[in-house]
């Protein structure tokens, strides 16, 4: 199997290490895995591709090349530059450094590189790790993802449901729980969700020089989505798994709308 990789948090970044482990134990003997990762960390771009400017391309090893642009960028650049002649069987994208459920999934690089392989006609993973206290003092912040990555993704290849609706091809989103591997309580296929009374806003600077600046702030991610959906199963200690589509129709107010404007 030929494996692509991407992130949103860089090249240099351990979670695209942790992905690489994954993406090669899938990969098996005889195997490929290339990496296509963003030169610098590149989260909360969601699905920005660089339309209007060039992006620059480097080697830096053997299957492992750095873009300066997003994830989506560097999955246009893996499918068409790097691997043109010889398109890759799956596309991985993570181990992102944080969640990316309920809400996050709007706003992720992340996400964003997986959706856009899937808009290729490609099978796509975005994995991500939720951070919290009961991690904060690990060796490895990264560890459930590392120990029940490579099943997860292996078991969505024999089971999940890569079909078209639409014209939109399903892709997945995976969060492991911030817990140590050995206390993941085990797997919840679930809705996105949203983490009430929690949104991102931004914060004022004053730079030395007088001139005033804004920090993007996010919400609690401690604060749970509704029960059945995928920030809740994670903070239960369970890793969520979300079927996904780049398709943001409302469809059940189609009907209503149509019998009111038409």
């Amino acid at each position: 199997m030929r494996i692509l990789i991407t992130n949103d948090d860089g090249i240099a970044a351990r979670g695209l290490k942790v992905l690489d482990r994954i993406a090669h134990e899938i990969a098996g003997e005889g195997g490929e895995v290339w990496t296509v990762a963003p030169a610098f960390e590149q989260s909360g771009v969601g699905h920005k591709i660089s339309y209007t400017h060039p992006t620059m391309i480097a080697e830096m090893g053997p299957r492992r090349y750095a873009a300066e642009g997003a994830p989506a960028d560097c999955v246009l650049a893996g499918l068409h530059d790097v691997l043109r002649d010889s398109p890759p069987d799956l596309v991985l994208s993570g181990v992102n450094r944080g969640n990316n459920s309920a809400e996050n999934v709007l706003y992720s690089g992340t996400l964003g590189g997986a959706m856009e392989a899937a808009l290729q006609g490609l099978r796509a993973i975005a994995l991500s790790q939720y951070f919290g206290p009961a991690i904060a003092g690990l060796d490895d912040p990264f560890e459930a993802a590392g120990a029940h990555g490579a099943a997860v993704v292996r078991d969505l290849l024999a089971h999940g449901d890569w079909g078209e609706e639409r014209g939109y091809r399903t892709f997945y989103n995976v969060n492991f729980p911030p817990l140590p591997a050995g206390r993941v309580m085990g797997r919840r296929v679930v809705p996105q969700g949203v983490r009430q009374g929690t949104s991102f806003s931004v914060e004022p600077l004053v730079s030395p020089s007088g001139r005033r600046f804004l920090w993007a702030v996010g919400g609690r991610q401690d604060a749970p989505s509704a029960p059945g959906t995928d920030a809740h199963a994670n903070l239960e200690g369970y890793i969520s798994i979300t079927p996904m589509r780049a398709d943001l129709t409302a469809h059940d107010r189609i009907e209503g709308l149509r019998d009111a404007l038409e």
